[in-house]
């Protein structure tokens, strides 16, 4: 790891400012992926301007019928908070299950969705809850937040401060995961509201993806057996060292049908 100049500003607004302009500064959250890749020397910012502790970036509230996590919320506390377990419980189930012990309680939801590993629960849920993301500039829909492998629309120096959830009717997550890192192999969130089904799939391809067929198959008959006969295209998967992509191709309609099982249970 080279050296760096350290930055712990006390206000969003000084930590902008830090940030506004200086191609080599980053800002570090919870620090679950970016001090692992200044240690392999894939990273090397000049200046780190560290989030943790500002102000009204770690707070759970529901704003009428939405519910709002702020951006530095840890894993552990959305897992843990009584608000979520009540209004959105798949999502308290899904932090719950990211990582490790020691990454619940460091990693937050701003720094997992602003990252966007190809393999990271918390884009799932986004996704198919429909959320909105809040940032220091503008507020961005779920559909156009999430772009490529590790690529969001966010812009150099704009930070997440918040995550707009509308509640569905029921929710489901369900993925298979590495047993040594606890990321999604594959993972599908199915959300059912009134007026739509949504599916978001991660873990499989190179980034968070709605799963259109499974959608409409599902908005036709909310139930697992509506999946027995669909499948899913595996030549834009994913292939590595864990699982090739037709392996995973199978994973994401097993996942997929538990989902709905468990959100039918859940409702």
């Amino acid at each position: 790891m080279r050296s760096f100049n350290y930055h712990k500003p006390d206000t969003l607004d000084a930590a902008l400012a830090l940030l506004s302009g200086n191609d080599e500064a980053l800002p570090i959250a919870g620090g679950m992926t970016l001090l692992p890749t200044m240690k392999q020397r894939l990273a090397a910012p000049e200046d780190l301007v560290d989030l943790y502790g500002l102000p009204g970036l770690a707070d759970v509230a529901m704003d009428g019928d939405i519910l709002v996590i702020g951006a530095m919320t840890r894993h552990a506390d959305v897992a843990a908070s009584p608000l979520v377990k009540e209004k959105l419980p798949a999502l308290a189930n899904l932090a719950s299950r990211i990582g490790d012990q020691q990454v619940r309680h460091r990693g937050t939801i701003g720094g997992s969705i602003s990252n966007n590993d190809p393999a990271a629960d918390y884009p799932a849920a986004v996704l198919a809850l429909n959320a909105e993301i809040v940032t220091s500039k503008r507020t961005i829909a779920a559909d156009d937040f999430f772009v490529a492998m590790f690529e969001t629309a966010l812009e150099p120096g704009e930070l997440v401060t918040a995550i707009r959830f509308p509640l569905p009717e029921v929710a489901a997550y369900m993925k298979f995961a590495n047993p040594a890192s606890r990321y999604a192999l594959a993972g599908v969130f199915v959300a059912k509201t009134t007026s739509a089904v949504r599916v978001a799939v991660t873990g499989a391809g190179p980034s968070v993806f709605r799963a259109s067929d499974i959608e409409a198959a599902l908005a036709e008959s909310f139930d697992a057996t509506a999946l027995e006969r669909i499948s899913i295209d595996a030549s834009e998967l994913m292939s590595d060292i864990h699982a090739d992509n037709e392996y995973r191709a199978n994973l994401v309609m097993v996942m997929a049908r538990r989902a709905v099982a468990l959100a039918q249970q859940s409702g």
